[in-house]
């Protein structure tokens, strides 16, 4: 029997459509502390800012650690990240998804790792991203194979100056993948991003940049990512 899918995912309401219908809540104690995750008899299911978004998550405050860790003593070896970004090219347009291959984080990020040396050479998931794609590609969704996502700490958005100088190295913004890339690989879980662009970075447009925007683009591609979920899980079971 295959193992366990793990999905994480955050601006992207995919909590409540089919395959997250019936699921189990539970509550998971780690060592890092409690975590909220969502069981079928195929996924398990994070939420990353929480199932209330009256007391949203903001990004600075998300346990990845403890996420990351109830999902790995549940037995998951594969993880699935669903991630609104914000674009760093202009030719990336709100609406566009990427399947990133590399990332970059000059702020620092978490990790599980604690008494003891190890250290681990960053990747992402080649199976999993391939996995993405061939999903995508299965619905007839272009998806951008490749990209490098800059993560920053938030919970603010970035300066127009700090926007002009990513723009140079990498394609998108964010505030959540690096983390769960970092502590994924830690913990030995395979791990790779879908990420959807929800806004244009700060400053890349001439129009103000809100969070209205981004909420409203986040659910507008909804339906489109939770095809290639869906597909995703069904090439899983063969």
């Amino acid at each position: 029997m295959e193992p366990l899918l793990g999905i994480i995912s955050g601006t992207i309401p995919l909590h409540g459509n089919e395959i997250f219908k019936n699921l189990t809540e539970r509550e998971l104690e780690t060592e890092f502390g409690k975590a909220l995750v969502y069981l079928s008899d195929t996924i398990v299911f994070i939420p990353r800012h929480g199932k209330d978004s009256r007391h949203h998550i903001l990004p600075h405050l998300i346990n990845h650690q403890a996420n990351l860790k109830a999902l790995k003593d549940l037995g998951i070896k594969e993880v699935m990240g669903v991630n609104s970004t914000g674009s760093l090219k202009k030719k990336l347009r709100p609406g566009i998804i990427v399947i990133p291959d590399d990332y970059l984080v000059l702020s620092g990020t978490p990790t599980a790792i604690h008494g003891k040396a190890v250290h681990i050479t960053p990747i992402l998931s080649h199976d999993v991203r391939k996995r993405w794609i061939d999903a995508a590609r299965d619905c007839g969704i272009n998806v951008i194979d490749g990209g490098v996502y800059w993560q920053t700490t938030g919970p603010r958005f970035e300066t127009k100056a700090e926007i002009r100088m990513m723009s140079r190295f990498a394609d998108l913004v964010g505030m959540t993948m690096a983390s769960e890339a970092v502590i994924a690989q830690e913990l030995g879980l395979d791990y790779a991003a879908l990420c959807s662009v929800v806004n244009y970075g700060h400053g890349l447009v001439e129009r103000e940049l809100t969070l209205e925007e981004i909420l409203q683009n986040a659910r507008r591609n909804t339906d489109t990512i939770m095809k290639i979920v869906t597909r995703y899980i069904e090439r899983r079971k063969g």
